[in-house]
Formats: C-alpha cells, sequence, structure tokens
C-alpha cells in the first residue's frame, strides 16, 4: 500500500485552525468479488486526525482517534489530485442534499415552465441565505441554510410605526441578536 502526507496544497480548514495531519493511502480493491457486478479499482483511504477537546492543555492524548473517508474509483489522476477531487464533489452533493431538504422537496411539478421557475427561485433563494449567513460572520458562515433561516430569517418581531419611521423590535435576550446585528450592518446603505 502506498502512503502518503498531504502537501501543503492539501491542507483542510477546520474550527478556524489550519490542520496538517491528513493522510491519504491507496491500493487496489475488488468489489462485489464472486458476483456478475465485480470491479476492480482504486481504493483511496483519507485519515484526519479527531480533535479531542476535552484533552487538556500540555497533556498529549493516550490513543490518538481519527476519522477515515474512503472512495472507490477508477479516476487516472494521482492519489492527491483523486482525493481532493472526490472532497470536491462532496461540497457539491452537500448543496444538492440542502436544496432537496428544502424548496426542491416540491419538485417535480407537472409543468416543464413551474419547474424552471421553482428550480431558479430556489437557488436565488439559497445563494442569498448563504451571503446573509457569511454576512452575519463567526459560525453563521459554515452553518446549514435551514439553521441561517430558522435563525435570523424567520425572527418573531413587532413592527412598529412612530413619527413617520418603521421600527423594529426585535425579542429581548435573544441569543443570536449580534449576528443578526453583524448582517444588518453589512447590508445598511448608507446615504450618498
Amino acid at each position: 500500500m502506498d502512503r502518503h502526507q498531504v502537501s501543503a496544497g492539501g491542507l483542510e480548514r477546520r474550527r478556524a485552525t489550519w490542520i496538517s495531519d491528513a493522510q491519504i493511502a491507496e491500493t487496489t480493491y475488488t468489489a462485489f468479488e464472486g458476483t456478475r457486478h465485480e470491479v476492480t479499482a482504486r481504493l483511496i483511504v483519507r485519515r484526519v486526525r479527531r480533535d479531542d477537546p476535552a484533552q487538556v492543555a500540555g497533556q498529549e492524548e493516550l490513543i490518538p482517534a481519527y476519522r477515515y473517508h474512503a472512495v472507490l474509483t477508477d479516476s487516472p489522476y494521482t492519489l492527491v489530485q483523486a482525493e481532493a477531487q472526490h472532497r470536491g464533489h462532496a461540497i457539491i452533493e452537500q448543496v444538492n442534499a440542502d436544496l432537496i431538504a428544502g424548496p426542491l422537496a416540491h419538485l417535480p411539478s407537472g409543468h416543464f415552465s413551474a419547474n424552471d421557475a421553482w428550480l431558479t427561485c430556489a437557488a436565488i433563494a439559497h445563494n442569498l441565505t448563504r451571503a446573509a449567513g457569511h454576512l452575519a460572520g463567526g459560525a453563521w458562515s459554515t452553518a446549514q441554510p435551514a439553521t441561517i433561516r430558522t435563525r435570523l430569517v424567520n425572527v418573531a418581531a413587532r413592527l412598529a410605526h412612530r413619527a413617520r419611521r418603521i421600527h423594529l423590535h426585535l425579542p429581548e435576550h435573544w441569543p443570536w441578536q449580534s449576528p443578526l446585528d453583524n448582517l444588518f450592518t453589512a447590508v445598511q446603505v448608507t446615504p450618498g
């Protein structure tokens, strides 16, 4: 089995810290051996050391724990390129899962034009929700769209009219007030 340490180009960003202890390895593997669906391809395994938040500072862990991710592929790319390509596909699959769990759950309709319009609106709403998460800052930039919609968009508030102006009264002691303030400040346009 060939073992390769991921180089600086393969670093992963996680929890606002850079980690470089990801390792990848490959071997040939025959899946469904002895059946008519038998296929031989490359098995690529990536392991990343698991963070232990309960670990005492300055004290090493007794037995390191790892997370493993495997992919069976017939990709002609090198080991590092094939593994990076697979991680890129995982990002796209997560976006698809977010859309299917949300607005695309209502597809298909019986009319092509209705499906086309609904898909366009779903993509715009998804992009706007992700942008709102980034503008809110902090952990919101990586939050699921459903979480952003539930906690920042669907806010129970009261409108009040005073002196020909509209005032928005938010709940007191609301735990997500500062991210909403960040979002409001980012989209606020100053008159010029």
